[in-house]
C-alpha cells in the first residue's frame, strides 16, 4: 500500500476510535439517566444475572484471554473469572448501595446512597476479563453506567466479556448502553473517553503511563499503583514448609500476572537454609549469578521497563529462553540478591513467576529490607508476613503498605479471599503511591453518600460559645 494511502488509513482509524469513544460515552450517559432511580432490589436482580452469566462464561473468557494476549494460564484465569463472578459478586449482593444506607435515630440523620453517573474503566492486558467482570459488576451494583477501555492487545476478550455482561443486564431489565466496551482502541481514544463531559469518574488499572493519564484527565479518579510486594519469613513462622507453599503458589498462579503476589522473600537468618530447601521442594529453581543476569536482561530493558514479550510466561519458558536447564516440576525461578534498586533489576516488580530472595540477620534488618523493596516501586501496596510472634507482626505493621497479610498467600489474602480484606479486584495503594484510596475498592467507593440531617441542637446556641 502506498505511503499516502497508509497514512490516510491510519488517520481514518484514529478518527473512528475517537468517534466511538464519544458515542459510547454519550450512550452510557443516556442509559444512566434512564437507569437512575432504580431500587436496590432491581439493581441486585440485574447484578445477580450478570454474575451468573460471567460464571457460565468463565472458561470461554479465560481461553480467549490467553489466545489474544499470550499471557498467563487458562486454568488460573478461569479461577480469576470465577472469583469475581461468584465470590466478589456475592459480597456485593450483601451490600446496600442505593437509597437509605443507614439511619442514626438518636442524631436524626439518615445516609442515602446515590450513583455517580458514567464510569470510564481502564482495563490492563495482564488481567483483562477478570477486571472487566469486576468493574462491570461494581458499576451496576452502585447504580452507574460503565464504558471499558481495554489495552489494545486485549480488545477482543474485553469486548466479549462486556458483551456478556451487557446482554445479561439487559435481559434482567437494564437499559441498553449501560455497559459497553471500546473496540477501536488508541491512547488518544482512551484519553478522549476519560475526558468526555458525560463521564463522571475514572477507574484506572494499568501501567504507570495510563495511570498518569487517568490522573490528568480532570475527572475524579480511583487508580491503583504497582505492587513490588515483599514477604518476610520470621524465625517464629508457624510452618516453614507451608509458608513456602503459599508463596510459591501465589507467585506461580497465572504465571505471576497479579501485582499483589509476592516479589521478594526476606528470610530470617536462623531459618534461611531450611527455607531455601522448603522452596526448592515446592518447585523453586535458584539460578546462578550468570543465569540471573541473563534473566534480568530477558525481563527488562536497559531503562528498567518490563519487556512485554516476557510478561506472564511460565518459569519453564523463561528458563528455556535464558538457556537454563530445569526439571518439569519447576514453578518459579529465583535468585538470591544482596541489594535493592535500579542496579539490581530483579529487585523490581516482575509480572512473571520470578522471586528474589534476601537473607536478614534479624527482624530489624528484615524490616529495613522490606522497606527498601516497598520504596522501590511497591509503596502502599502489600506486605506478606509469615510469623507467629505478635511483636514481630506489630513491628512490621508500621511499614507503608495498605495490606499487611499474615500467614496467608499475598495473592489470595490481598484480594479478599483467604483474609478478611474486602473482596475486590482493584487494590488501592493510598497516598504512599499517589492514590486517593488505600482500600480494596468496592461498590461503596462508587457512590455519593447524602446525609439527611435534622436539627439536634438549637442553632442559636452557637453564640453561647463565646
Amino acid at each position: 500500500m502506498p505511503g499516502g494511502a497508509m497514512a490516510a488509513l491510519e488517520a481514518d482509524s484514529d478518527l473512528i476510535a475517537l468517534a466511538e469513544a464519544r458515542a459510547k460515552a454519550r450512550d452510557a450517559r443516556a442509559a444512566f439517566e434512564s437507569f437512575d432511580g432504580a431500587t436496590q432490589a432491581v439493581v441486585d436482580r440485574i447484578v445477580s444475572a450478570m454474575a451468573n452469566a460471567g460464571a457460565a462464561a468463565a472458561e470461554e473468557l479465560a481461553r480467549l484471554t490467553v489466545e489474544e494476549t499470550g499471557y498467563g494460564v487458562v486454568a488460573d484465569k478461569v479461577y480469576k473469572n470465577l472469583y469475581n463472578a461468584r465470590f466478589v459478586a456475592q459480597a456485593m449482593l450483601e451490600m446496600r448501595t442505593l437509597g437509605v444506607l443507614w439511619v442514626d435515630e438518636p442524631n436524626r440523620m439518615a445516609a442515602v446512597g446515590s450513583p455517580m453517573g458514567v464510569l470510564a474503566a481502564i482495563i490492563p492486558v495482564t488481567n483483562p476479563t477478570s477486571t472487566v467482570l469486576f468493574k462491570c459488576l461494581a458499576a451496576v451494583k452502585s447504580g452507574n453506567a460503565i464504558v471499558c477501555a481495554p489495552h489494545p492487545r486485549a480488545v477482543r476478550c474485553c469486548a466479549r466479556t462486556a458483551e456478556i455482561m451487557a446482554r445479561a443486564a439487559e435481559r434482567a431489565g437494564a437499559p441498553r448502553g449501560l455497559i459497553s466496551c471500546l473496540e477501536s482502541v488508541t491512547l488518544e481514544s482512551t484519553q478522549e473517553l476519560m475526558r468526555h463531559p458525560a463521564v463522571s469518574m475514572v477507574l484506572a488499572t494499568g501501567g504507570a503511563g495510563m495511570v498518569r493519564a487517568a490522573y490528568s484527565s480532570g475527572k475524579p479518579t480511583l487508580a491503583v499503583g504497582p505492587g513490588n510486594v515483599p514477604a518476610y519469613i520470621d524465625r517464629s513462622v508457624p510452618d516453614l514448609l507451608e509458608a513456602a507453599t503459599m508463596i510459591v503458589t501465589s507467585k506461580a498462579f497465572d504465571n505471576g500476572t497479579a501485582c499483589v503476589a509476592e516479589q521478594s522473600v526476606v528470610l530470617d537468618e536462623p531459618i534461611a537454609d531450611a527455607a531455601f530447601t522448603a522452596f526448592e521442594a515446592q518447585g523453586t529453581v535458584f539460578l546462578g549469578a550468570e543465569e540471573a543476569q541473563r534473566l534480568a536482561s530477558l525481563l527488562f530493558t536497559e531503562g528498567g521497563d518490563l519487556r512485554p514479550q516476557s510478561v506472564g510466561q511460565s518459569a519453564r519458558v523463561l528458563a528455556d529462553r535464558i538457556g537454563a536447564r530445569v526439571e518439569a516440576n519447576c514453578r518459579v525461578l529465583a535468585a538470591e540478591l544482596h541489594d535493592v534498586g535500579p542496579q539490581t533489576p530483579l529487585s523490581r516488580e516482575i509480572l512473571g513467576p520470578v522471586l528474589s530472595f534476601y537473607r536478614a540477620k534479624n527482624a530489624d534488618a528484615a524490616y529495613e529490607r522490606c522497606r527498601q523493596v516497598l520504596d522501590f516501586g511497591g509503596a502502599g501496596h502489600t506486605l506478606g508476613l509469615h510469623a507467629g510472634d505478635d511483636a514481630v507482626i506489630a513491628k512490621f505493621a508500621s511499614l507503608p503498605a495498605a495490606r499487611i497479610l499474615c500467614n496467608t498467600p499475598s495473592l489470595f489474602g490481598g484480594m479478599g479471599f483467604s483474609a478478611a480484606t474486602d473482596p475486590s479486584f482493584m487494590l488501592g495503594t493510598g497516598t504512599w503511591s499517589g492514590s486517593i484510596v488505600s482500600d480494596n475498592v468496592t461498590p461503596l467507593h462508587l457512590i455519593n453518600i447524602k446525609r439527611i440531617a435534622h436539627e439536634i441542637r438549637p442553632w442559636r446556641s452557637l453564640y453561647d460559645l463565646k
